[in-house]
């Protein structure tokens, strides 16, 4: 059975991205981004929804081809486009880049995915990470906390109908008052 991880940068107050899908609160120091890096070559599939998608397809197919890109900037396009990618979309009509669409039933496409053997998945955007955590799919946590306060937008978590009993497996301090948490799911 594969491990399925849900992570992102959140706001102090519980937020992905600020009113207007901003999220330029969110911007990565180095060290953070290496850490990005090494959790996402650890992924043998993502899982995306189509407004993450459309943002990790809009820079990161030659993201290691612009102008200044640091070499771990680097060694995420080429990771991101190596990895195999589902992408859940009704409104999508086309994706690239080692990625097929699902236009079903997302949970239980994950569910299936998660029921095979292989890698970890991670599983992004909070529509369709809600909807996972709402099945009881996430196994792993990774909470990039911000020192910024947004005031809305969208949310990391979502309504749960029962309780998510977490193990606390790892916490950091990184540059400019980040603080990344990592939990697992008691089962």
């Amino acid at each position: 059975m594969r491990r399925l991880h849900y992570g992102m940068n959140v706001s102090l107050d519980g937020y992905i991205a600020a009113p207007g899908d901003d999220l330029g609160w969110s911007a990565p120091s180095d060290e953070l981004f290496e850490w990005w890096l090494k959790e996402e070559q650890a992924i043998s599939l993502f899982l995306y929804g189509r407004k993450l998608w459309e943002i990790m397809s809009s820079h990161w197919p030659t993201g290691d081809q612009q102008p200044g890109a640091t070499p771990a900037q680097i060694e995420f396009a080429r990771n991101w486009r190596d990895t195999p990618k589902v992408v859940f979309s009704s409104t999508v009509d086309k994706v690239d880049w080692n990625s097929r669409l699902v236009t079903g039933d997302a949970v239980a496409e994950i569910a299936r995915l998660k029921a095979e053997d292989g890698g970890p998945m991670r599983v992004g955007g909070a529509a369709i990470g809600g909807a996972a955590m709402r099945a009881g799919l996430i196994d792993e946590y990774a909470i990039i906390t911000h020192p910024v306060l947004v005031g809305g937008g969208v949310p990391f978590f979502s309504a749960l109908d029962n309780w998510a009993n977490l193990n606390l497996m790892e916490t950091r301090t990184l540059p400019g008052g980040v603080v990344l948490t990592r939990y697992e799911t008691r089962r």
